[in-house]
């Protein structure tokens, strides 16, 4: 089969579907979509590293979005890029693979290769160099730097991506199945609409939500330094880059619209499998911080996953636990390549996708985040001190380096809930009932029975160590789980006794 995956950029779960309309009709209503579906870290270089490896980033070790912290770095380049799925798609599955957009945010660097580097794997290579833009950006054009401007006929990114898509699905080769990558950067920053769209969605405001501009009490120190409320400027702000985004989006659903038409012209869209899905969340007012993603909160980790393909029913939702490292594993699946040979973390979603029955799965996965910030502090508010970054002009910060947490996230028939350890001096510790409080008001630490918290410390810890298929083993809440408290102190030592 062909295979097309879309790629979106920080689009939060509750906000594609009035924009992305077509896309909507095209995917979401022409097969499956997964309710419940996360990313493991909520920052675009560690998650789109897990979804070209398949990996936690314990295992790709890229944990954030600079080259230190392995983004395409030399590093990254050497010991993850051969073995991720495109490339194991192209060299043992015969596959021709076409990337167009937004790769890792430090791909070009200089340090790592510039525009020249291009990753095994990939037939036909179309990479922005570095973050998000729509104007006025550099594209590796196999290897080649082609510098874009602003005029919009000719260098609208995500239109151009449109149309090396559709210039590839003409005249690509018909001998070999293919295998697409379309990485918008819609919806991320600096949003910029095209120019027809920037007068829609003039009354949108971001979501009022029960946990939107109040303060986050009983959470981590990062949480609980914002102000509540906040400020007319910045809600202001955040309302005016929640449907800067949406405007964005609606170009993201013509070219998705243009593509499924250039399949079905060419009669194969019955025998393509589509994926839709983002990089992380993102926020806006929930707990008083202003905008971006970073948190272990659902807002932030939770994204949309919509398949189309052969085999997949129509109008389908599915409540199993997925997520984005289950991308590449699928993918192999499809294309007949043998799982057991990758050292992959996640599961193929393909008996989902073709419905079976009795399929065993997950009942909880990892989420890990390693927390950036400046040594210094930051002029604009020495108050906070050193070690925050990203703060806004009233002094929010969304993030600091002891924002680093890992959490297990679990989702059976009797418990759906989010267990969150920080490495800070407080060994601070949260924990949400999901059934009882969707949008994480209450964290019931203190008051969740004893040793539900002993088996969510151990499986954690676990879980941060898994690699391949101990990633997979049964989490607390399934039958086969198997708790012993004495291992939580002769294999882990002092970090189960904090």
């Amino acid at each position: 089969p062909g295979i097309l995956t879309f790629l979106a950029d920080t689009l939060l779960v509750l906000s594609f579907q009035t924009p992305l309309k077509k896309t909507n009709a095209l995917i979401a209503q022409m097969g499956i979509t997964f309710v419940n579906a996360y990313v493991p870290s909520a920052l675009c270089c560690p998650s789109r590293a897990s979804i070209l490896t398949g990996k936690y980033p314990h295992n790709h070790h890229v944990v954030n979005n600079t080259l230190e912290g392995n983004c395409s770095s030399k590093l990254w380049q050497k010991i993850q890029e051969p073995y991720t799925f495109p490339a194991l798609l192209k060299a043992m599955c015969g596959y021709q693979t076409f990337f167009a957009g937004k790769y890792l945010n430090e791909y070009g660097a200089e340090d790592a290769g510039g525009v020249g580097h291009v990753p095994p794997g990939w037939s036909f290579w179309y990479a922005l160099e570095k973050n998000s833009k729509y104007y006025n950006y550099t594209l590796s054009v196999n290897g080649k730097a082609r510098r874009h401007g602003e005029n919009y006929s000719v260098d609208y990114l995500t239109d151009v991506l449109a149309n090396m898509s559709l210039d590839f699905l003409e005249y690509k080769s018909n001998f070999e199945p293919f295998f697409m990558m379309i990485a918008t950067p819609a919806p991320h920053s600096p949003w910029t609409p095209a120019p027809q769209y920037t007068k829609s969605f003039q009354n949108v405001s971001a979501p009022r939500n029960s946990n939107f501009n109040i303060h986050g009490k009983n959470k981590h120190w990062l949480i609980r330094q914002a102000k509540t409320p906040m400020t007319n400027s910045s809600i202001q702000f955040l309302d005016d880059a929640y449907r800067k985004r949406w405007q964005t989006l609606l170009s993201v659903d013509d070219l998705i619209e243009k593509l499924v038409k250039k399949l079905e012209v060419n009669g194969e869209l019955d025998n393509t499998y589509i994926f839709y899905t983002s990089d992380n969340g993102f926020h806006t007012g929930q707990f008083s911080l202003p905008i971006d993603k970073r948190q272990l909160y659902e807002f932030d980790i939770k994204v949309p996953l919509l398949v189309r393909g052969p085999g997949i029913k129509p109008n389908q939702t599915n409540k199993m636990l997925v997520a984005n490292i289950d991308l590449g594993p699928t993918i192999l699946d499809i294309a007949g390549y043998d799982l057991n040979k990758t050292q992959m973390d996640g599961m193929s979603l393909l008996p989902l996708l073709r419905g079976e029955k009795n399929v065993t799965w997950r009942s909880d996965f990892l989420v890990e985040y390693q927390g950036e910030g400046y040594n210094g502090s930051d002029p604009t508010c020495p108050g906070l001190g050193p070690g925050v970054t990203h703060c806004f002009p009233d002094c929010v910060c969304e993030d600091s380096y002891n924002n680093t947490y890992a959490c297990v996230r679990t989702l059976s028939a009797s418990w759906d809930l989010q267990y969150c350890e920080f490495d800070d001096r407080e060994v601070f510790v949260e924990v949400y009932n999901l059934t009882a409080d969707p949008h994480q008001i209450n964290n019931i630490a203190k008051t969740i029975d004893q040793e539900i918290l002993e088996k969510m410390n151990y499986r954690l810890m676990m879980l941060q160590s898994c690699s391949g298929a101990t990633c997979r083993t049964p989490g607390v809440f399934d039958p086969g789980y198997r708790f012993d408290p004495r291992l939580m102190f002769s294999n882990h030592g002092l970090r189960a006794r904090r």
